[in-house]
């Protein structure tokens, strides 16, 4: 009667866990991609004096049940990132709205904006990583040549 409805049972006979459910984990990713486009549309068209300069959106984090999304944005101004995640904040209504207008969603997330440091504290690792390769090695040269030269002088 319902053969052609139901689904056909886990192989082994074990229950699908959680974590192995694809297809839902690739629904939150997708609907996560679209509301990072379509937010990185809205926000310049926003005329908060508060939101303005270069502001990426860097994350989109939204819960399985489609009732929050944490925004994390950045900016190549940091003199003012709380400010504009206050003008962010106070525009969430409005995008909000206009994400409904534009994403056929059952629900639309609560928007959450947080400042996101992610660019900062790589461009710093660089660096670190930069002076390291500059500096001179303290150890037994990782060369291949100079480790022959050595074992050659040995010998003698």
């Amino acid at each position: 009667m319902f053969a052609g409805r139901c689904s056909p049972p886990p192989v082994g006979g074990e229950p699908l866990l959680k974590e192995e459910k694809p297809m839902a984990g690739y629904r939150i990713v997708r609907i996560n991609d679209d509301i990072k486009r379509e937010l990185s549309e809205l926000i310049p068209t926003l005329k908060d004096p508060r939101v303005r300069g270069l502001i990426s959106i860097t994350r989109v984090d939204t819960t399985p049940d489609l009732r929050y999304c944490k925004v994390y944005v950045s900016t190549f101004d940091k003199s003012d990132v709380k400010d504009m995640v206050r003008g962010l904040k106070s525009a969430s209504g409005f995008l909000r709205r206009e994400l409904a207008k534009r994403m056929t969603l059952r629900y639309t997330p609560e928007l959450i904006f947080t400042p996101d440091d992610s660019i900062d504290q790589g461009n710093r690792i660089i660096g670190m990583l930069g002076k390291i390769q500059d500096a001179e090695p303290v150890g037994p040269s990782s060369d291949p040549a100079a480790r022959l030269e050595d074992e050659g002088g040995e010998q003698e």
